[in-house]
């Protein structure tokens, strides 16, 4: 069966990883790298791509089998509403878009039109999230009570010179935690209620650098998480898994943990506590650590994407997913603006 193309909206730093996994796949090819900054014209010249400065430039010449939208966040409704209006399926990187309500009406057009739209958490593609996953509905940890998820970074000061990244709508928490917080939907379950705060002390941009949140899941569970991308530390989902290869990885370290009634779990490490025999803390543990092949999620997600298109699978992220995790996110930022709980529907 011949590949289907795929064109990749936006060439920054994501955009041009997604047009190299394009060119790796045995399901996928490059159509076009769509980008009307001079950066698009070097990416797509890096990996022998025709170059677009918009989808309607392109569709005036050609057209692809489906977009991979990779755009700043602020950009994600005009663009997804864009692939939905030409019958394009499209994979928009999280999160599905910078507000709630035009992420909502996103998804309904997607929904109206029979296109297929899929989100960009592309952990969830990670066989580490996937064994957790099994894990945790097989009862190997009993029922789960609590967790803990960290996403601790230093982002360096050139980072911030592109200007939408010290805008609202960008920060770590829309950026970075969103993944976190999907993971955790994935593991827990649905949200029932959120309480944040936020801190920008450092650098003093519109965006908060720092922020700590308390989940309450519907399932009883109780979750934190926090997010900084203005310290130095090993706790973080890129450092922990060696996921991308442009970050050092901490070997034996852990961003996320997870306790239940008869036990507990690490991750990335996927190591499982459990007493043997009697439960209590007088009894040592029993470890366990299940092996998984190491295999690039975003490469996992680009083979779904071609499945997807092709009508072989149905999304593992769809576009009304992507907007209950957002639906999340904004619960965070309401809260830490109003310094109040917030309760989700």
């Amino acid at each position: 069966m011949s590949k289907v193309r795929i064109a990749v909206m936006g060439a920054g730093l994501i955009g041009r990883r997604h047009v190299m996994h394009i060119t790796q796949s045995q399901y996928a090819e490059i159509a076009a790298v769509i980008d009307p900054s001079p950066v698009g014209a070097v990416v797509a010249q890096e990996f022998g791509a025709p170059c677009y400065a918009s989808l309607a430039e392109m569709l005036a010449v050609d057209r692809p089998h489906g977009v991979l939208v990779a755009t700043p966040n602020q950009l994600h409704k005009l663009n997804g509403l864009e692939c939905i209006a030409a019958g394009l399926p499209a994979l928009i990187e999280k999160p599905l878009c910078d507000k709630l309500e035009d992420a909502a009406e996103l998804v309904e057009a997607a929904e109206a039109a029979g296109v297929p739209l899929l989100t960009g958490h592309h952990r969830r593609h990670n066989l580490l999230m996937q064994k957790a996953k099994e894990m945790i509905e097989r009862g190997d940890i009993g029922r789960p009570l609590v967790a803990n998820a960290m996403f601790w970074i230093k982002k360096p000061d050139d980072y911030f010179d592109v200007d939408w990244r010290r805008e609202k709508g960008a920060g770590p928490v829309f950026l970075n935690l969103i993944h976190d917080v999907d993971n955790l939907r994935y593991l827990l379950g649905e949200v029932a209620a959120v309480t944040a705060t936020e801190s920008n002390a450092v650098r003093g941009n519109a965006v908060e650098e720092t922020a700590v949140i308390l989940l309450e899941f519907a399932s009883g569970a109780l979750a934190t998480a926090s997010v900084c991308d203005a310290t130095v530390s090993p706790w973080s989902w890129e450092m922990t898994t060696g996921e991308n290869p442009a970050y050092p990885k901490a070997d034996g370290e852990h961003c996320y943990l997870i306790g239940g009634t008869d036990g507990s779990l690490a991750l990335p490490q996927l190591d499982l506590r459990r007493n043997n025999g009697l439960q209590s803390w007088y009894e040592p543990f029993e470890l366990s650590r299940p092996a998984t092949p190491n295999e690039d999620p975003l490469a996992r997600q680009i083979t779904h994407f071609a499945k997807v298109i092709r009508g072989e699978e149905a999304p593992l992220v769809s576009g009304r997913d992507g907007l209950e995790t957002l639906r999340v996110i904004e619960a965070v930022k309401t809260s830490a603006a109003s310094g109040q709980r917030v309760r989700l529907a």
